[in-house]
């Protein structure tokens, strides 16, 4: 692979706070996957996030989400791997799934509400 593909491949399965939180201010059809278990989910989760932990993920547990719209899946953050789990398992069931780097963590780091605590967005300049 060269490095060109590399970084293609890259963006096309991950995806940064910023861009989450812009594409649902434009009101994209996405939804946040929370893969962590429901004891973490009940402490802090994104807004407007669903609870699926990864371990339960599953044909059955999965019927009643869209076929046609993106999930992104996250997790506490870059030492947590529920994000990884949560998106390979929905990828193998057939979903489109991208993966939120840095998770909870670099969510707030960026200055975005949780459902703990209030957010206070930043300009980071990772838009380009």
């Amino acid at each position: 692979m060269d490095q060109i593909a590399f970084y293609q491949a890259k963006l096309a399965w991950e995806t940064d706070s910023w861009d989450v939180f812009e594409a649902l201010q434009r009101g994209d059809p996405l939804t946040l996957v929370d893969g962590r278990s429901a004891e973490a989910y009940a402490r802090e989760t994104l807004p407007g996030a669903i609870n699926l932990p990864h371990r339960t993920i599953s044909a059955a547990s999965t019927a009643h989400l869209p076929k046609d719209r993106l999930l992104v899946a996250f997790c506490d953050g870059i030492g947590c791997n529920s994000s990884t789990r949560t998106a390979l398992k929905l990828a193998q069931l057939g979903f489109q799934v991208k993966e939120l780097q840095g998770g909870i963590d670099w969510w707030k780091r960026d200055g975005y509400a949780t459902t703990a605590q209030a957010g206070q967005p930043i300009v980071c300049g990772c838009e380009g």
